[in-house]
């Protein structure tokens, strides 16, 4: 059998990273629903025409997965895996001439796991500093003093600005560093909406800019049970609870089982955001009650059996009716820096302490926004970002390209 270029894809970064520009929405390919549907009616037509024996039963008022059991159907993605896989990745593209820079920029929507990934790196960390509103003076030698000769990673370059008039500097000095090549060795991650809004605003940057590729129907299963196994090589199963069509493993060409559309709709739905897809599928995760055991009387792990709950039963938090104009200006802000404080809200968006609060505790309650325990700063959700950017799409916001 022929070797794709699928088989040789590190099963933790799907795709692989490809140059920012390359990056396009997954879409359905009518080729393969129309050649799936064939196939079933070949299927029944070899079968005779015979229906199934029974009718399936319907599942949908199963209860959601207790934390140990999500923690095993769903894990989360191991940063410490994709750390190498990212290392490999940026080797292979400078082997093939794709990526020839001294630092490697990774643009990518949130919930990526690429920040996450770097810090396990054996680099040292670059991190912003207290004060981000400086001078020029200041940003450059704050820069000098940050840049050398050794192995460097920057997790997240949206925590180094402000948008507000004394808080461009810093990022304008590095970015004309890495342009020049005169940064050292170095990764980067930057959110998508950082990037959008730098290079509107300096359409002069040229960095070389990656990302990762978006996860399709194919690449999203496969990765789905990727994580399932867990390196352990346990299987699992996985089914819609309305009609018992099945979402893994993976269908194969020998697969006999119907196949549900569910990593279709999920990938689209998440814009091939592996984070914002995982997430969504933990929330549609279910399981029957006697399926709570995961061994059997020998003691030897059983094949996991989960239960798929349809897109249109699921429950995503949306941005509450009624939100004015403030709303808008608030999530954008939080959207642009990946997490913000109080005191950084009131000094980007020019509102008030006191009206703040208010926006952000309904946000709190609608699982839009979660506020860090350490920092005190607040962060997108997962499960809230979908609506939280079609909001601000609808409403002129300027948006990522993701």
């Amino acid at each position: 059998m022929a070797t794709t270029e699928r088989d040789n894809e590190q099963p933790c970064l799907p795709g692989g990273l490809i140059p920012l520009d390359q990056w396009s929405m997954p879409d359905v390919s009518v080729h393969k629903t129309l050649r799936a549907g064939f196939k079933d009616i070949l299927e029944q037509l070899r079968s005779g025409l015979t229906p199934e024996s029974e009718a399936f039963e319907s599942l949908d008022d199963l209860p959601s997965l207790p934390a140990k059991k999500l923690k095993r159907y769903a894990p989360e993605p191991d940063a410490s895996a994709l750390a190498p896989a990212i290392l490999e990745q940026l080797e292979a593209l400078r082997q093939q001439g794709v990526h020839n820079r001294q630092v490697s920029f990774i643009v990518a929507p949130p919930f990526s796991g690429v920040p996450d990934a770097l810090l396990t790196l054996p680099a040292r960390v670059i991190e912003p500093p207290d004060n981000l509103l400086m001078s020029e003076q200041d940003a450059d030698r704050w820069w000098d003093e940050q840049l050398s000769d050794d192995d460097w990673v920057l997790p997240e370059l949206a925590n180094f600005w402000l948008r507000h008039r004394s808080g461009l500097h810093l990022l304008k000095s590095f970015f004309a560093r890495v342009a020049m090549d005169g940064a050292g060795r170095g990764i980067v991650a930057c959110s998508s909406w950082c990037w959008q809004f730098w290079v509107r605003y300096w359409p002069e940057i040229h960095v070389g800019p990656l990302t990762l590729a978006p996860l399709d129907s194919e690449r999203l299963t496969d990765w789905l049970d990727f994580l399932a196994r867990g390196g352990n090589g346990r299987s699992m199963t996985a089914r819609m609870t309305n009609d018992g069509h099945y979402v893994l493993p993976p269908k194969t060409d020998e697969s006999k089982e119907k196949y549900s559309c569910f990593t279709q709709d999920l990938a689209n739905a998440a814009r091939g955001n592996r984070g914002v897809a995982h997430a969504i599928w933990q929330r549609a995760l279910r399981a029957k009650p006697e399926e709570n055991a995961d061994q059997d009387e020998d003691g030897a792990s059983k094949t996991a059996e989960c239960w798929v709950v349809p897109f249109d039963q699921l429950s995503l938090p949306g941005v509450p009716q009624g939100s004015g104009q403030q709303a808008g200006i608030v999530l954008h802000a939080i959207m642009l820096h990946s997490s913000l404080t109080i005191a950084s809200l009131e000094r980007v968006t020019g509102i008030a302490g006191a009206e703040l609060k208010l926006l952000l505790s309904r946000f709190l309650r609608a699982d839009l926004i979660v506020q860090d325990e350490n920092t005190q700063a607040y962060r997108p959700t997962a499960l809230g970002y979908p609506s939280v950017r079609k909001y601000l799409q609808a409403r002129g916001f300027s948006v990522d390209g993701f």
